[in-house]
């Protein structure tokens, strides 16, 4: 048997030390371990739960630490992280034992020398009544209480007002919903219910629902491609292009190809979808998924989504799906937020060459709807707005309507109501 918390504390050392994406550490570190369900669920939620909270944490960390922040040991402060997290957020775990397995940690990890200071600062924190003191500055208040770098706050702050960025963030926090897209050129409702009876699928919308918990993904049903795994508001982008069997679609950034397999459902698996991705790697990707769920109506390959390809047809509808910072998915992804703001810096003229570039594909008459998983008005409204000032032949078109919500030609949808935060902007070619 394995150690879930040792687990955890290795991971999250790696992690923070390569900037790796959280989900494939876990994973990897998961599958070649030894742990049972339980364990494997414990090192999930101290894994994921530290890096959604780091910041917190090491503020925490640093107000009962006689050493800076930056001068302990990686593995001691991810020690001290994990049981300031187990002590605060798991109210399954003893503080006894939080504490108890934090010292024992510290001696596994052969840093026996530091046991006594892991001992000493988490029961400094309990005895403090697990009190977070927080700046004064409002800024630097959020960032503390939020996890998010000041930079992210001001960020979000100077877009949509300090009021909407904190309802923001705190949303981000909220435990994350799995959204499923049911397939239904394989089943019916009634069959999708029914094989998911035991995870608490509800309905949201056509096709749509949203499950209580579970891998989802480890069914027959999943294997039998009833359905595959799409966030809500990627659906809602799918259903704003709109296609029909009539019509032939481009996806120009589509992997892994949630949102081609919508789309190629929502046409019946009739008229055609070309899905591009920059690497064959990830197109193969897609062609899976496709066969998986039994599309035979969408072509994928690998393509430069910033270069014109001549030897493609034209198309009615096109689905710009752009590259961008992610940050409307940091319920799910928490490590993008610790990016560096001036990191994204160059993604908008890298969006709107992709968006130009889209354009040299659209039939006359055609449309074309922009998106984006992040809520960064510099890679959202403002690429928009530059796309119709300098593409007079491009005009904006009313979204339709988006769980009952009117949003006019742009739509910034935000957590926790869709799910997370995600832009569509929908244009037709005069």
């Amino acid at each position: 048997m394995g150690d879930a918390r040792y687990l955890a504390v290795k991971l999250l050392d790696k992690t923070f030390g390569s900037g790796s994406y959280s989900n494939l550490q876990l994973d990897s570190g998961l599958k070649n371990s030894d742990l049972d369900d339980r364990e494997k669920k414990l090192c999930s939620a101290i894994y994921y739960g530290v890096i959604e909270r780091k910041l917190t944490l090491d503020h925490i960390i640093g107000g009962l630490s006689s050493r800076p922040i930056a001068k302990l040991d990686s593995i001691i402060l991810n020690i001290l992280r994990c049981g300031i997290y187990q002590i605060m957020y798991m109210d399954s775990v003893p503080d006894n034992a939080a504490v108890s397995e934090s010292v024992s940690l510290a001696k596994k990890f052969r840093k026996t020398s530091a046991s006594g200071m892991v001992n000493a600062v988490l029961r400094s924190f309990i005895r403090g009544g697990r009190e977070i003191k927080l700046p004064k500055d409002r800024e630097k208040a959020m960032s503390v209480k939020y996890s998010a770098p000041v930079a992210l706050v001001r960020s979000l702050s100077s877009d949509y007002g300090s009021e909407a960025a904190e309802k923001f963030l705190a949303a981000s926090l909220e435990k994350s919903v799995t959204y499923l897209r049911m397939n239904a050129i394989r089943c019916t409702e009634e069959e999708f219910l029914g094989a998911l009876e035991g995870f608490g699928a509800e309905k949201i919308a056509d096709c749509c629902f949203k499950t209580s918990g579970g891998d989802a993904a480890s069914t027959e049903a999943f294997r039998k491609g009833w359905f595959h795994v799409q966030g809500l508001a990627s659906q809602l982008c799918c259903q704003a292009v709109a296609p029909t069997e009539e019509d032939r679609v481009l996806d120009i950034c589509a992997a892994p190809g949630g949102k081609t397999f919508t789309m190629a459902e929502l046409m019946g698996g009739k008229g055609e979808i070309y899905a591009f991705d920059l690497h064959e790697k990830r197109a193969e990707l897609i062609r899976r998924g496709a066969e998986r769920l039994g599309l035979t109506n969408i072509r994928a390959a690998a393509g430069d989504a910033t270069r014109f390809n001549p030897e493609l047809p034209r198309f009615t509808k096109i689905l710009c799906d752009v590259p961008c910072s992610g940050l409307g998915v940091i319920g799910s992804k928490p490590e993008i937020k610790y990016k560096d703001i001036s990191d994204f810096a160059g993604l908008p003229d890298i969006q709107y060459k992709i968006v130009c570039n889209a354009l040299n594909y659209l039939e006359a008459g055609g449309t074309l709807v922009y998106s984006t998983c992040t809520v960064r008005r510099a890679e959202n409204e403002e690429v928009c707005e530059r796309l119709l000032r300098e593409h007079p032949e491009v005009e904006a078109v009313e979204l339709p309507p988006m769980l009952g919500r009117s949003f006019g030609t742009m739509a910034t949808l935000m957590p926790p109501d869709f799910g997370s935060g995600f832009f569509i902007a929908k244009f037709r070619k005069k």
